[in-house]
């Protein structure tokens, strides 16, 4: 095992997950020296496991939680004008189920949902008769009235590899595959030494801020790398989804109640399925082992069963994925009650260099914990405090377009590339917007996008996402910067595997 020598920057950020990213992104842009590690790929765990949304939370306000969805309802449209490919509005039914929460309550808790965070861009709620088309689509002929809402759908793995993305274009130095070994303070900040998991090789980096935002395993790194204890407590709970063929034909997504309580989402998901989760357990273990379980896939079937027509099924799963939400620990008793807001603990030893820990947040509000992480640093790092709030204006990497223009980007990829087939230029531009044309190139041709992987993954794409985004697998290409794993014949990954092998070959003979 060999080590190299030291570098120094003014911020380690522990954790490639939204939050990780965001902050590195932030701080970057205002001047920072940043080093990012993750050890393993970006969005590898929760960041890639949520119910894709953007959006307040509509059932925190039974819990009270107002700050935190008048924050979140706020961030949508700042979200949406930010990454107007990968995120995109949608609307939800809500039915009125007779004998759950009554039809006066979901009216107030819409209109407050409507008025409490400055909406603009989104349309507003609205009644609706569910026993007319579209809407009696894929439901049961009970349900008659209901009210639709608008929310955001966001691709959630490409959020974050864009944040790092941007964070790398603003400086950072931006590293998967690397484990934070150890973390110490020095007197004037903190000695980290990281490794790669791949080479063995060992390095030592100075810093004078750490964050630890390494989300289920918050508390692992406190207690293990860093030696500390913290009064903060992270509490992992367990959600689940499940993807079943497609259920209804319309555009909508539908978010549905239970009899327990709590609430289950329907969501059209790309193109040929639908989405089902979440749930809420509480998870002891490693969040690396996180699955779905047997009674989860069934509670979701039997959950969506009641609402829809055709009743939902164990054997009718495609896939299915989990994610551990590092929670803060407010002593809930119960998981779906336990806050989904932010906790930010500062710790500045007797060195005063600081270590900043994110327990909590979600994936809607991740831009604002990185307002707040940055400005907690501040009394530290004097340069935290420059180009405040500058974030809430930019765009993210293929991003600078506004969100009504989408379509006519999709045109004028077409026009670009008139040997493209629309699904295909429609793809492209949804993964990677005005990107879309570097990947293509000078191509005149099929032909000339490179070795053909499967479906309508070519190399040219392959080496953009190797290049600029980072991946190294097929499970990176095929699940986490794209999801065609679900639409690509199962000999496309071995396709893939095989023109991986050979790239990174090449490149290492190359030098």
């Amino acid at each position: 095992m060999s080590k190299t020598m030291s570098k120094s920057y003014d911020l380690f950020v522990i954790g490639g997950g939204i939050n990780g990213c965001g902050i590195a992104r932030d701080a970057a842009g205002r001047g920072l020296s940043v080093f990012l590690a993750e050890k393993t790929d970006f969005a590898s765990a929760t960041s890639s496991a949520s119910t894709k949304l953007i959006h307040g939370g509509l059932r925190y306000l039974e819990y009270y939680e107002f700050r935190l969805v008048r924050e979140a309802l706020k961030e949508r449209e700042v979200l949406l004008n930010m990454a107007p490919h990968i995120i995109w509005p949608l609307r939800f039914i809500l039915p009125h189920h007779k004998g759950l929460r009554p039809a006066w309550f979901l009216r107030l808790g819409l209109f407050m949902y409507d008025h409490l965070g400055g909406r603009k861009l989104l349309p507003a709620t609205k009644t609706v008769p569910l026993d007319s088309a579209p809407f009696n689509d894929g439901l049961k002929s009970l349900f008659t009235r209901g009210f639709e809402y608008s929310d955001c759908w966001v691709n959630d793995a490409r959020l974050v590899v864009l944040n790092a993305r941007d964070a790398a274009a603003r400086g950072a130095e931006i590293r998967r595959n690397t484990e934070v070994v150890r973390a110490s303070r020095n007197g004037t900040g903190w000695d980290v030494e990281i490794r790669d998991s791949e080479s063995g090789k060992t390095e030592l980096i100075h810093a004078k801020a750490l964050v630890n935002a390494a989300g289920p395993w918050v508390s692992n790194v406190l207690k293990g790398a860093i030696g500390l204890n913290s009064q903060a407590n992270v509490r992992l709970v367990k959600g689940s989804h499940i993807i079943v063929p497609k259920m209804f034909g319309h555009d909508r997504s539908f978010i549905f109640q239970n009899a327990d309580g709590r609430i289950v989402f329907a969501i059209p998901y790309e193109d040929d399925f639908t989405l089902i989760g979440t749930t809420d357990v509480d998870y002891q273990g490693d969040p690396s082992g996180v699955a779905c379980s047997d009674d989860e896939v069934a509670y979701l079937c039997s959950a969506v069963s009641e609402y829809f027509s055709k009743e939902v099924t164990p054997d009718m799963v495609v896939r299915t994925y989990s994610g551990v939400r590092p929670l803060y620990d407010d002593g809930a008793s119960e998981a779906r009650a336990a806050t989904r807001d932010y906790v930010l603990e500062m710790d500045e030893g007797e060195s005063k260099a600081p270590l900043l820990s994110v327990f909590g947040g979600k994936i809607t509000t991740y831009r604002r914990l990185a307002e707040h992480a940055l400005e907690k640093l501040a009394d530290y790092l004097p340069q935290a405090a420059k180009k405040n709030s500058w974030t809430k204006d930019s765009v993210l990497p293929g991003g600078d377009f506004e969100p009504g223009d989408f379509g006519a980007k999709v045109a004028s990829l077409k026009s670009a590339y008139p040997f493209l087939e629309h699904d295909h230029a429609y793809r492209l531009v949804r993964s990677y917007g005005s990107d879309a044309m570097k990947i293509l190139g000078y191509a005149k041709t099929t032909a000339e996008l490179g070795a053909h992987i499967g479906g309508d993954l070519y190399g040219c794409e392959v080496n953009w996402l190797i290049e600029q985004e980072w991946a190294v697998t097929a499970e990176d290409i095929l699940w986490r910067r794209s999801k065609l794993g679900l639409h690509l014949p199962k000999e496309a990954a071995g396709v893939l595997e095989h023109y991986l092998a050979s790239y990174f070959e090449a490149n290492r003979m190359a030098g």
